[in-house]
C-alpha cells in the first residue's frame, strides 16, 4: 500500500529519512536545503521519528556529528547546499576514508562568490573526488526513492552516499509523490549492522595514524595495511559499487514498482541520430526537447546519467559505441577546462576505435533558464553541423549566455588608464 502525497522535493527527502528510521540527524540551515531538516525536526518533535536531532553551529559540525554517530553504529543523515557543502569538505573526506554509511542530501545550488541561491551543480561537482557515491535525480518521487536506496547501498558497501537534486526546480516545487508504509520500507531496508560496535568492555582505536608502510605495533593494523592499502581498498569498493547500484534499483522496482535504470535512464534512444547526455532536471527538460525535435523530423533521444560517482565508464562506452553523435550538457564547470560530465565522458571513451562524436555545452549556471526550446536549438546546430567543436575544451559553448561584456582584465586596464 502506498500513500499519495503532494510534496516538495525537500519534504519528499524528509519523508524518506523518516521512513528509513534514521536515528541521528544533524544540520545547519542554508537555502534551499533548510526545509528538509526543518520537516525532519517536526517529525522528531511529534514522535513520528524516534531520533536525535542535533542543532549545530555550522555545516562542518553537522557532518562531524554524523561521523561520530555513525561510528557508534547508528543510521545518520544530513543535508546541505552550496557554500555549506563546501564547508563540509574536510570531513567529507573523513567520512569516506572511515567507511561510514552516511546519507547526505545535496540540494544543488551555485557556489559564491558572487552570491546566488539558484541551482547549478557546482557544489556537488566540487566534492566529486572525496570518495562519496553520488546519485543525481530528476523529480520528487525519485528523491524519496533514491534516499531509501541510498541507505541500503551505503550500508552494504560501507561508503557514504550523496543524493543530489536541483534547488528550487525540485526542492521547492510540489509534485505527487508515493510514500510507502513503514512495514514495506522496513522489509526493503534492514537494520544497520555496523562494521565496528563500540563497547566499553572491548575498547578499540578508530582512525589511527598510519605510516607509508604497514605498522606491526598495534593489533588490527596488520590486517588493514598502511594508508595506501586502505585507499586502494576504497577505490576498488567504489568501482565495484556500480553493480550494487543496479541490483538495489532492480530490487526496489520489484518491491515498489518503481525503478530508474540503475546507472542511467534512456528515452527514445532506439533510433536516435543524436543522444543528449545530461543529469538532473536538465535531462528532464532534454526529454521535452527531444519530443519537440521529433515533431520536426529529428530523431533525438536522451540519456540521463543517474550515477556520477563511481563514474559508470562501461555504460558510457556502450552509449558512445551505439550512436554517432552525443550532445553533453553540463550544469557545472571544471574551471580552466570544461564541464565535469564532458571531461569524464571523454576520458571514458579513450581507446575506443570509433566512438560517437561529442558536442559539449554548459547551461543553466546560477539558475539561468535552460528551456526545451533552447536545448532543441543547440541540438539542431549539432545535427546540421552549425555547432562546430571548439579548438580548445576551455572554449566550450554556453547555452543562453548573454552577450559578453568587458573582461576583468580589460576593466582593470581601463581603470589604470583613467587613473
Amino acid at each position: 500500500m502506498s500513500y499519495k502525497r503532494l510534496l516538495t522535493g525537500n519534504h519528499a527527502a524528509a519523508y524518506a529519512v523518516k521512513d528509513c528510521r534514521t536515528q541521528v540527524v544533524a544540520a545547519y540551515p542554508i537555502t534551499p536545503q533548510s526545509p528538509v531538516t526543518e520537516r525532519i525536526s517536526e517529525f522528531v518533535a511529534t514522535g513520528e521519528l524516534k531520533a536525535r536531532y542535533v542543532c549545530v553551529e555550522s555545516e562542518h559540525s553537522a557532518i562531524t556529528v554524523c561521523i561520530a554517530a555513525s561510528t557508534t553504529g547508528v543510521r545518520t543523515f544530513t543535508a546541505s547546499s552550496a557554500n555549506g557543502l563546501c564547508l563540509m569538505h574536510e570531513q567529507l573526506h573523513w567520512a569516506a576514508g572511515a567507511r561510514l554509511p552516511i546519507v547526505l542530501a545535496c540540494v544543488n545550488r551555485g557556489v559564491a562568490a558572487p552570491w546566488t541561491v539558484w541551482t547549478d551543480h557546482q557544489d556537488s561537482m566540487s566534492q566529486r573526488d572525496t570518495g562519496w557515491i553520488q546519485i543525481h535525480v530528476e523529480d520528487n518521487q525519485e528523491i524519496y526513492d533514491a534516499i531509501i536506496q541510498a541507505y541500503r547501498l551505503a550500508e552494504r558497501v560501507y561508503i557514504p552516499v550523496m543524493v543530489c537534486y536541483d534547488g528550487y526546480v525540485l526542492s521547492h516545487t510540489a509534485m505527487p509523490v508515493l510514500t510507502e508504509t513503514q512495514e514495506q520500507v522496513d522489509a526493503f531496508l534492514p537494520a544497520y549492522e555496523p562494521l565496528i560496535t563500540l563497547d566499553p568492555e572491548h575498547p578499540v582505536n578508530i582512525g589511527l595514524v598510519t605510516m607509508p608502510e604497514p605498522r606491526h605495533d598495534h593489533p588490527g593494523i596488520d590486517e588493514l595495511g598502511a594508508y595506501m592499502e586502505i585507499r586502494h581498498r576504497l577505490q576498488q569498493d567504489l568501482a565495484a559499487a556500480e553493480s550494487d547500484v543496479v541490483e538495489i534499483d532492480e530490487a526496489f522496482g520489484l518491491a515498489f514498482g518503481r525503478s530508474y535504470g540503475g546507472l542511467m535512464k534512456t528515452y527514445k534512444t532506439d533510433d536516435a541520430d543524436l543522444v543528449i547526455l545530461a543529469m538532473g532536471t536538465v535531462a528532464s527538460e532534454s526529454r521535452v526537447a527531444a519530443d519537440l525535435l521529433r515533431e520536426r523530423g529529428r530523431a533525438v533521444g536522451v540519456a540521463s546519467l543517474r550515477l556520477f560517482r563511481p563514474f559508470p565508464t562501461q555504460a558510457i562506452r556502450q552509449l558512445a559505441s551505439a550512436f554517432d553523435k552525443i550532445m553533453i550538457i553540463d550544469r557545472a564547470l571544471s574551471y580552466g577546462y570544461e564541464g565535469p560530465l564532458a571531461c569524464d565522458t571523454k576520458a571514458a571513451l579513450y581507446g575506443l576505435s570509433d566512438p560517437a562524436s561529442l558536442s559539449c555545452f554548459i547551461a543553466g549556471i546560477g539558475g539561468r533558464e535552460i528551456s526545451a526550446e533552447m536545448i532543441a536549438e543547440a541540438a539542431e546546430g549539432v545535427l546540421t553541423g552549425r555547432a562546430e567543436p571548439p579548438v580548445r575544451p576551455q572554449d566550450v559553448p554556453w547555452i543562453n549566455l548573454h552577450p559578453a561584456r568587458s573582461t576583468l582584465v580589460e576593466l582593470t586596464e581601463a581603470g589604470a588608464a583613467r587613473g
